[in-house]
């Protein structure tokens, strides 16, 4: 038992250029799927309003009073819920729901 513990040490490396390559991949990767601001590369935060150009290109709240002509529409972002949400209807039929009111 003695002898695990400098045998643990040799089997054990640590390399901080190993895990800054790993993490700087990671937050690549994340950030390839994520929609930004043409104008200043932001991500903008849900809620917030983004305008729609003629060429497909959208720009955050920020960008967009640095432009003048107008854009094509504008629209809020969304959260990653956003259509995954169960919605309830009443399937009864017009006279069950009158007796059950």
């Amino acid at each position: 038992m003695a002898n695990l513990g400098p045998m643990l040490d040799e089997t054990v490396h640590h390399s901080p250029d190993l895990e800054r390559q790993l993490l700087r991949r990671s937050v690549l990767a994340l950030a390839a799927d994520r929609d930004s601001c043409r104008g200043c590369h932001r991500t903008p935060l849900v809620g917030e309003r983004v305008h729609v150009y003629d060429d497909g290109r959208w720009l955050c709240e920020l960008c967009r009073r640095e432009r003048k002509e107008a854009p094509v529409r504008s629209e809020p972002v969304r959260g990653s819920e956003h259509g995954n949400a169960v919605r309830v209807t009443d399937r009864r039929p017009t006279r069950a729901r009158r007796q059950a009111a």
